[in-house]
């Protein structure tokens, strides 16, 4: 795992960014193809457009010069001039328009936004859309114009028309991609789900680990826990076998009484593995009654007299609440309490301080135990409540147990519909603050 995990992140990073590559290049590829094939629309759209023009300007009225205007060479001949008539004089602007739209719509180009002009022979502006001159001027944004000249008037001998059709796309980039939004969308959806993907398998393999580190870190800890009482009760055995022990009724007497209380010492530690693994097939069920937190807390402190002499420790008890009564279960919540307690206890030096009080809000009964102990870091604070996680790892057993306790705490809280936070300093202490609902609501003035 340590050697395979490393290439696995790897590869799979590799082929994350060699596709997130490849995607660049063909948005890329993609825009600058549909811009070409853009392009190509538009001018055969002006183009169609111009040749329509062209062919109403040129099959229009021709007009004459009167006779007394015109030049005449002799008394035969008359030279008339014949003018054909420009797209002004025939089309007004919105007739334009609709002819340019309905090109475009032809050539699915519905949705794309434009702004016209017709330039004379001269190249002065006969006439232009209401936005044309605004977004001819703007060049901050992306402006391309297509200039189609009309076609040549084959129709009547005069000069060729060279006026021309002005079509200008506003922001035919921002077009172009608003054209491809939904294939961009999708392409970045299933990139998202990818790296997703990728996320959840490397997280997995994590905790696969973690749980590995777990995993050995028990079992080293229940070889430690079930070898230092099997050995000493195989060392009493071996005492009472001796004649002079045997002979001895008080010696006799202690040595079973420490094979007793070793077994004890076992089968406690087999109750914790075995609550733990019914624990997490169904939830904890409550037997649920009225109970009085103070009363409980008094009773669990008295358990812990002998321990905390040891420690040359002090309590404070500031049991405070106007409401001590909840509805719940006296054994487990007792355990939870104990628990705490015994956690305040293990991680600590000598001349240990515990506090503990209790104080009612409207609706919950809190519970803060605190002490100056040894503390936790953050990252033991963040993962306090983990299922086998101590804050001595590995084959480390100054603090004696399986990691469990502070599971149980949890279980036992979230079946009460509660609350519990941990803040501690490395160093100076843990306070753990506990909310239970009250058995009746009451009102604090």
């Amino acid at each position: 795992m340590k050697r395979t995990f490393p290439i696995i992140v790897i590869l799979i990073s590799l082929s994350l960014l060699g596709l997130i590559t490849l995607q660049i290049s063909w948005f890329q590829n993609l825009f600058e193809l549909t811009k070409t094939q853009l392009t190509t629309k538009i001018n055969d759209a002006g183009f169609s457009v111009a040749t329509d023009l062209g062919k109403s300007t040129g099959s229009g009225k021709v007009l004459r010069l009167s006779k007394r205007g015109g030049l005449t060479l002799g008394s035969e001949f008359q030279l008339h001039f014949f003018k054909v008539p420009t797209v002004e004089e025939k089309f007004a602007p919105e007739e334009i328009s609709g002819k340019i739209r309905k090109a475009f719509d032809r050539l699915n180009l519905d949705k794309l936004k434009f702004e016209f002009a017709i330039t004379n022979t001269s190249d002065d502006y006969e006439m232009m859309s209401k936005g044309y001159e605004r977004e001819f001027w703007d060049t901050i944004n992306n402006k391309r114009g297509y200039y189609v000249i009309l076609p040549e008037n084959t129709d009547v001998e005069s000069l060729p028309s060279l006026e021309k059709l002005i079509i200008i796309v506003p922001d035919i980039q921002k077009q172009v991609w608003q054209s491809l939004r939904w294939i961009i969308v999708g392409s970045i959806t299933f990139l998202i789900i990818i790296i997703a993907a990728f996320y959840v398998t490397v997280k997995t393999l994590l905790n696969q680990k973690k749980l590995s580190q777990i995993k050995s870190d028990f079992i080293n800890n229940m070889t430690h826990e079930f070898k230092t009482p099997l050995a000493t009760i195989s060392l009493a055995v071996d005492a009472m076998n001796n004649e002079k022990v045997q002979n001895n009724r008080e010696k006799s007497t202690y040595f079973r009484n420490i094979i007793k209380e070793e077994n004890i010492r076992m089968n406690k530690h087999v109750e914790t593995i075995l609550q733990a693994a019914f624990m997490e097939k169904q939830e904890l069920k409550l037997n649920s009654d009225v109970i009085s937190i103070h009363e409980m807390i008094e009773k669990v402190m008295d358990n812990y007299k002998l321990q905390l002499q040891n420690k040359t420790a002090t309590v404070q008890l500031l049991l405070n609440a106007k409401n001590d009564q909840i509805n719940g279960d006296e054994v487990h919540f007792s355990n939870l309490i104990s628990n705490l307690v015994d956690n305040a206890i293990k991680y600590s030096k000598d001349q240990l301080n515990i506090k503990i009080s209790t104080h009612s809000t409207r609706n919950y009964l809190v519970i803060r135990i605190e002490d100056d102990g040894i503390g936790m870091s953050k990252e033991s604070v963040k993962r306090v409540f983990e299922k086998f996680y101590r804050a001595t790892t590995g084959n480390l057993h100054n603090v004696k147990g399986f990691g469990l306790g502070m599971s149980y705490v949890k279980t036992v809280i979230d079946a009460h519909k509660g609350r519990i936070k941990v803040e501690s300093v490395l160093g100076k202490g843990t306070t753990f603050t506990i909310e239970v609902p009250n058995q009746t609501p009451i009102a604090i003035a």
